[in-house]
Order: C-alpha cells, then sequence, then structure tokens
C-alpha cells in the first residue's frame, strides 16, 4: 500500500499503472465509511497476492486529484476508488462495498497470477531479444505461452523466433491455436497475419530454383510470379528487405496483381520488422495535472521508415 501525493502521484499511480493495475482509495479522515472500507482492501491485496497495488489518498490533503477524479467520474461522495490501468483511469465505484462485490469488481480488472507471470516472462524475453540472446528468450516465450494461450504479444515473439532459429515444424506448431484469429478480415490482428504470411512463403519457397526465378525475371520484367515466388523466397531465409524489394517492382508495374498480393505480403514483412509500440509514458505539465498518461514514442528505425516511404511513393 502506498499514500498518493502530488509529488508521487505520476510515478507511482501513472507509470505503475503500466505494469500492473493499481486501485486507489480516496478517502478523508472524517469520513466513517471510509474507515469501513480501508481494512478491506488492505486484506485484498495481500490476497491478490500482488496482482493490484493498493494506493491511498486523503482528498482534504491532496483536493487536485481528487476533484478532477471526482468530475472525471461525475462522483461527489468518498469512499471513491479508481482503477487505473494501461496509465489511465479506467473504471470506479462509490461506497463501503461488501468484501464480495468489491472482488467482482477486481477481478474485472486484475490480471490472473499465470497472466502476470506471463507478461514478466514476456519482458524479459524481449530484454533477452534487444541482447541478441535468441536462445534464452525461446524458453521465456514458451513458458509465457504456456501460461497465458491468449496472450498474442508472447506468440507472437515465440513464433517468431522459432522461424529465426530455424524450426519451423515447432512454429507451425505454436501459430496453429491463432490461425483463425489470423485470418480473421473483420477483427484484423496484423501481426498474427504477418505470421501467417511469412509461413506461407516457406510453403512456396519449397523447391524453388532461385537461378530459374531470376532467369525468368531477366527474360520478362513482368513475370510477376516469378518474381513473387522470389521474394517469397528471400522472406522464408529472412532477407526481408531483398523479399521487399522484389515486391516493390510488382506493385510499381500492377498495384492490383493478384489481389494486391505484393502490397500485402509488403506490408506483413514491414509489421514482422517492426517492434510492438511501448507502454503509454506519463508526463506531467507545469502548472497542469494530467491524470492520464501519455502514449509513448515509437522508436524510428531508418530502415522501415524507408521502406515505408517507398511503399508509400509506389501506391500514391
Amino acid at each position: 500500500m502506498i499514500d498518493i501525493t502530488l509529488q508521487n502521484f505520476e510515478a507511482e499511480l501513472i507509470v505503475a499503472s503500466q505494469q500492473r493495475p493499481v486501485l486507489l482509495d480516496i478517502w478523508a479522515p472524517w469520513c466513517g465509511p471510509c474507515r469501513t472500507l480501508g481494512p478491506i482492501l488492505e486484506k485484498l491485496e495481500v490476497a491478490y497476492a500482488g496482482r493490484f497495488t493498493l494506493a491511498k489518498l486523503n482528498s482534504d490533503e491532496v483536493p487536485e486529484i481528487a476533484g478532477q477524479l471526482s468530475q472525471m467520474f461525475g462522483v461527489r461522495s468518498i469512499p471513491f476508488c479508481v482503477m487505473f490501468a494501461g496509465g489511465q483511469p479506467v473504471d470506479g465505484f462509490v461506497g463501503a462495498l461488501p468484501e464480495a462485490q468489491i472482488r467482482e469488481f477486481l477481478d474485472k480488472h486484475v490480471p490472473a497470477g499465470e497472466e502476470l507471470e506471463a507478461e514478466a516472462d514476456l519482458a524479459e524475453a524481449q530484454e533477452l531479444l534487444e541482447d541478441g540472446d535468441l536462445e534464452s528468450a525461446l524458453g521465456k516465450l514458451a513458458h509465457a505461452v504456456e501460461l497465458d494461450p491468449a496472450n498474442d504479444a508472447a506468440r507472437f515473439d515465440y513464433v517468431k523466433a522459432l522461424l529465426e532459429l530455424g524450426l519451423l515444424a515447432e512454429a507451425r506448431e505454436a501459430f496453429a491455436p491463432v490461425a483463425a484469429k489470423a485470418a480473421d478480415t473483420l477483427t484484423p490482428a496484423p501481426r498474427l497475419a504477418a505470421l501467417a504470411t511469412w509461413l506461407t512463403a516457406f510453403d512456396a519457397a519449397a523447391g524453388a530454383d532461385p537461378a530459374a526465378l531470376q532467369a525468368a525475371i531477366s527474360a520478362n520484367k513482368r513475370d510477376f510470379d516469378a518474381r513473387f515466388t522470389l521474394a517469397q523466397l528471400h522472406l522464408a531465409s529472412q532477407r526481408f528487405t531483398e523479399a521487399m524489394d522484389e515486391l516493390l517492382e510488382i506493385i510499381m508495374r500492377d498495384k492490383t496483381w493478384n489481389g494486391e498480393a505484393a502490397r500485402k505480403t509488403y506490408v506483413a514483412i514491414l509489421e514482422l520488422l517492426t517492434k510492438p509500440a511501448p507502454k503509454p509514458a506519463a508526463e506531467a505539465k507545469t502548472g497542469t495535472l494530467e491524470i492520464a498518461g501519455k502514449a509513448a514514442v515509437v522508436q524510428s528505425d531508418p530502415l522501415i521508415d524507408s521502406y515505408r516511404r517507398k511503399l508509400s511513393m509506389a501506391l500514391f
């Protein structure tokens, strides 16, 4: 349990809630129901074993934060509890509710223990990937997917790592549970769809003769079938820029060829190469109290930016 002040609210409430949910209890010393609710919340923080953090805010001492949240939710009384997740307030309740109702509220927002452990494994794996330790990261990712099969971010990194290590059969097996989701155009999952494109490239590249493909292209620049197969061969071999170069040649000559297959594959490769967006970052403004976190700026990659520009120029 932590006490929130103007000095620490950004770090302990906004930033901290990007890692795990934070339940903010707004109370006052003169409030009888607050004295009833407080011990219940403290008991639940222990019972939930680190799955959420309890923060307390004295509305008499920090009226700025209490007032802004009350106005945001249209609440005029205390105790008033606000759930913060992902750097912003997402839900709340008013009054000294019974423990059972508070548990129902928490269970809507607090991850299960397995989900929390999976997120920790994913975070460690991403650090290992940054350091180039692919094999160590693979173990963490496998464990994360086992703990939380619905964690698409962990599954993406896991399948991608398997493919980068040349473990195609294992990658196909790991991808199978989300194959239908990757193909769903009503609720697109672009990163999973990109994996599907990569896996398809292995099938297309099987038995392909690069020398024969190059000869066919030299004889006819508009032999798009040969050029597309060559691009997929490059993709299967992790020669991503070479694959995009071939696809770009098709796009520049015929944007709509084969149902825009070249453009779709090009976009999928960009998705494979793009790092996931960082979590929102909190930002305090001078003289202004900002409750919600700010969207973090994605670190620019010159290579990806260059190929995005090439695609844009070819299309428009």
